[in-house]
């Protein structure tokens, strides 16, 4: 019997002495890095989270978030949504392009016009309409409407979109004068304000594409030839941003500047996002 339990106690001693040898083993062997390998849950970890950076946008700040001016733009942008969804969808711009050219017209006209924002802009949430030497909320001239109709039936111009526009503007009356006008300046319903730009910038890409120059990318060189005019729309290699200046809040901005800052910042960009 005495035999028997001390071949017993040797067995459990020699186990306990096996396991502290595992155990220890173990230990040094996390505790060194020797367990770890590349693995192939590792390699297609990264392979799902590589492309998921890749694809998320870097969005800058917008100088003017949170301003009051800016407040009673986006509400009042934000009732056209409409409208420039039918824009965008009859001349392929983007409703964001168009926001980026319209952003610094009405900042100017919100900054400069004091006491009509304070009494009909900010409470009302409305687009300045302009009526005078220019019309609308984009401040669109006469010559630069007609240009542009023009433009629409001219195939030996530059500006030439195809067929498939020329009745994009046919007017209804025979006062194409007043017609056009009435348009453009309609303070209830901005469609032609939106239309008659979008189809500017159809106008313009075209140029530059035509001459071997692209600028369907560049919000800020769309908005600065929006701003100077269809006379000064050179297509060259390296096109540089610029236009009107605008002093807000003691900070000088230029037309294209100013309309880039808002197409490359995350402002309204649920309802409107890059295309």
């Amino acid at each position: 019997m005495e035999k028997i339990l001390k071949r017993i106690a040797k067995s459990m001693l020699f186990l306990f002495a096996g396991i502290g040898f595992v155990l220890c083993f173990g230990y040094i062997a996390v505790r060194f890095g020797l367990t770890k390998t590349k693995g192939t849950i590792d390699v297609q970890t990264k392979k799902f989270i590589e492309p998921e950076l890749a694809k998320k946008e870097v969005y800058t700040p917008f100088p003017l978030a949170h301003t009051e001016e800016w407040i009673a733009f986006r509400q009042a942008v934000t009732k056209d949504k409409a409208l420039l969804e039918k824009v965008s969808k009859e001349t392929g711009v983007s409703e964001r392009l168009l926001i980026s050219i319209l952003v610094p017209e009405q900042m100017r006209l919100f900054y400069t016009e004091r006491p009509l924002f304070k009494s009909v802009f900010e409470p009302l949430k409305v687009l300045g309409s302009q009526s005078q030497f220019s019309w609308g909320i984009f401040g669109i001239k006469d010559d630069t409407a007609r240009d542009i109709e023009n433009h629409l039936l001219d195939k030996t111009s530059p500006f030439y979109l195809g067929t498939s526009f020329e009745k994009t503007l046919s007017f209804t009356t025979n006062d194409t004068d007043e017609e056009r006008f009435q348009r453009i300046i309609n303070e209830h319903n901005h469609f032609y304000s939106y239309l008659y730009t979008a189809l500017y910038v159809r106008q313009i890409e075209s140029q530059w594409k035509k001459a071997g120059f692209s600028i369907i990318n560049r919000p800020e060189i769309i908005a600065t030839l929006w701003n100077v005019g269809f006379e000064k729309s050179k297509p060259k290699k390296d096109p540089s941003s610029g236009g009107s200046t605008l002093v807000i809040n003691n900070t000088t901005f230029s037309f294209g500047e100013l309309a880039k800052l808002f197409y490359d910042s995350d402002e309204m960009i649920e309802l409107f996002p890059k295309k």
